[in-house]
């Protein structure tokens, strides 16, 4: 890829389930500061492959995984790597927004505090910048000490932007952000992920190719654990080069 620089390689990752093959020999650059979107049929491994970029497959019992994923040109698989210090750089926003029972400001400023910052003032600068690139600051600054769970779902989501960009990561990982909300709500979402890009890496996995089209620069397309085809999503979605590719798109399966 010309004039981009990557941020994330994966070289020959393969993941399995047990004796299930999950992800088959993947092997793919993502660019940084631009948003990259995963596509493919329910089941495909994209999520699979989302969490491999955190470690969070690390989780599940059973999970092997073999092949490289580089961050900054550093294998996050290598043993001596801090998975809590990687997971602090990687912020995670997941399909069901899940803040948690605490007030709107506790919500934001819950990773900072983990990491040792108690001093009010700088918690409350924290917490304001955070609402605030999560384009959400307008709609909650006359209720930081109520609860988070008293917002709309929209709301909740892009709270749960403002937590993750409040340990001030470099890269944000999005599992269907937006697919249990309605089309305002996504509208804003996507508008979001479009100002945040200056700043972060963003990698998104979607179902609705529409959205894929909106929000992305680059598309990955998935298909039963490989990686089909990846391009720039303007070439993926007018002129792709694998047959499987354009029966995915053209809506002929999935």
């Amino acid at each position: 890829m010309k004039n981009v620089n990557i941020k994330i390689s994966t070289k020959n990752l393969n993941l399995y389930y047990g004796t299930k093959q999950a992800l088959m020999d993947i092997t793919l650059d993502i660019p940084e500061k631009q948003v990259t979107a995963f596509i493919g049929p329910s089941g495909c491994g994209k999520s699979t492959f989302l969490r491999t970029l955190n470690r969070m497959n690390d989780l599940i019992d059973g999970v092997k995984i073999d092949g490289s994923v580089y961050i900054d040109d550093i294998n996050i698989y290598d043993k001596n790597i801090d998975v809590v210090q990687l997971r602090k750089r990687i912020g995670m926003v997941f399909q069901k927004s899940n803040p948690f029972p605490k007030s709107i400001f506790d919500n934001v400023a819950y990773g900072p505090r983990v990491n040792g910052i108690s001093e009010r003032s700088k918690l409350e600068e924290i917490v304001v910048e955070s609402l605030k690139r999560a384009a959400i600051w307008d709609e909650v600054k006359d209720r930081l000490k109520s609860s988070a769970l008293g917002l709309s779902g929209g709301q909740q989501q892009r709270l749960c932007i403002a937590r993750c960009l409040a340990v001030n990561p470099d890269i944000i990982l999005m599992d269907e952000p937006a697919s249990a909300l309605d089309p305002i709500s996504t509208s804003k979402i996507e508008e979001l992920i479009s100002e945040l890009k200056d700043n972060y890496t963003i990698v998104i996995v979607t179902h609705n190719m529409q959205q894929a089209a909106r929000v992305s620069d680059f598309t990955a397309f998935f298909y039963i654990g490989e990686l089909i085809e990846f391009d720039k999503t303007k070439t993926i979605f007018t002129n792709p080069s694998n047959k499987k590719t354009e029966e995915y798109i053209t809506g002929r399966f999935g």
